[in-house]
């Protein structure tokens, strides 16, 4: 992963973290359900753009170098690999 990219990440990370305790701090206040639902979806939608971030790095990186190499077992693998996460989130239709 690409050091900056890399820095964004981690930070990203670290505050999803401090809002889940948050949110639990909410549960254990019995906070207004709706209200608790509201941002256990901010954090699902926050850790989508992390993950939205970690798959643009890897599109730039890992898979272009397969793609550009010689090795048509590396790329294959490569492909194989994004169809697999395409696959698991639902988000590819064949």
């Amino acid at each position: 992963m690409q050091a900056e990219v890399k820095k964004d990440v981690v930070n990203r990370l670290r505050s999803i973290e401090g809002h889940v305790r948050g949110i639990e701090r909410m549960v254990d206040e019995d906070v207004y359900c709706v209200d608790v639902m509201k941002q256990v979806k901010a954090v699902q939608n926050a850790l989508e753009r992390v993950n939205s971030q970690i798959l643009t790095n890897h599109l730039n990186t890992c898979v272009t170098t397969a793609i550009r190499s010689d090795d048509e077992g590396e790329r294959e693998r490569v492909i194989g690999e994004i169809i697999q996460v395409f696959d698991a989130t639902g988000k590819l239709r064949r």
